[in-house]
């Protein structure tokens, strides 16, 4: 299950403190399996189901950058979304997630630069009602100034 927003573009001119976009995605062993080989991340907690039983997980988990890439998406696709430049994420992981887990990646703007064209954002992901990670982002929005 993929749960996207519209994606496109929301210039610097146009976004307001307080707007929040999200996606929603099931995560699969395929996704840990792709991300392991894209990454070369093949810690056996993520791909190894008799490891990872005895690790302080009990069980697989997905790699956390798999997770903090839902966050990515949710800022190169949505918000502010294409054209959009990162320059900078803090993470924190709460909480392990899980192959079958619903994550809901949310981004919500806190702190708009407009001479600068820079935004800061609270970021976060959610399973189950709970916060999975935590951080903030700032990224160089796109400007119609700049077409």
């Amino acid at each position: 299950m993929l749960d996207n927003q519209p994606r496109g573009t929301i210039c610097i001119e146009d976004i307001e403190i307080g707007m929040i976009r999200s996606l929603s995605k099931v995560i699969t062993d395929r996704d840990i399996e792709l991300f392991a080989e894209v990454s070369t991340d093949r810690n056996p907690v993520h791909l190894d189901e008799d490891y990872a039983q005895d690790t302080i997980f009990g069980g697989r988990i997905a790699h956390g950058m798999l997770t903090a890439g839902l966050v990515s998406a949710v800022i190169g696709e949505q918000l502010p979304g294409h054209g959009t430049v990162y320059l900078g994420q803090s993470l924190k992981f709460l909480a392990p997630v899980r192959p079958g887990d619903l994550v809901t990646a949310e981004v919500e703007v806190t702190d708009i630069d407009h001479s600068r064209r820079r935004v800061t954002m609270n970021t976060r992901c959610i399973v189950n009602d709970k916060k999975v990670l935590t951080g903030d982002a700032v990224v160089l929005a796109p400007s119609r100034k700049f077409d």
